[in-house]
């Protein structure tokens, strides 16, 4: 059963997936927009908006969580110096995804996910 779960296993063991979230939320917001499948693109969404939230709090605490979610160090300070303070006034809902229709290769959903400004 299927009780109080949340969150996608997208086909990959616990380590894979964590670190692969991880890597896609880094790069997602170093360029601000990326393409990826659906789901995954529902599950980078998760993190990238919590990231940003931590950074919006601007605290050394709230900048050490955000190193630990990210893998790049330099963009925590993107993150807490450029793209919180630009959502300052809005509680959540910082990304937008855009459904692209299915992949020409397997068939798919494919989704655009980027920054609302």
């Amino acid at each position: 059963m299927k009780h109080r779960l949340s969150g996608r296993k997208l086909g990959r063991p616990t380590a894979h997936r964590n670190l692969m979230l991880r890597n896609m939320v880094t790069d997602f917001l170093r360029h601000e927009k990326m393409s990826t499948t659906d789901s995954k693109a529902k599950e980078v969404r998760k993190m990238a908006e919590k990231v940003i939230t931590l950074g919006k709090k601007g605290s050394l605490h709230h900048r050490r969580k955000v190193a630990a979610l990210l893998t790049d160090q330099d963009m925590v300070k993107k993150v807490c110096d450029e793209i919180s303070p630009r959502f300052e006034d809005r509680n959540g809902g910082y990304t937008r995804i855009i459904k692209l229709g299915p992949r020409k290769g397997d068939a798919s959903e494919m989704s655009i996910l980027e920054l609302v400004d």
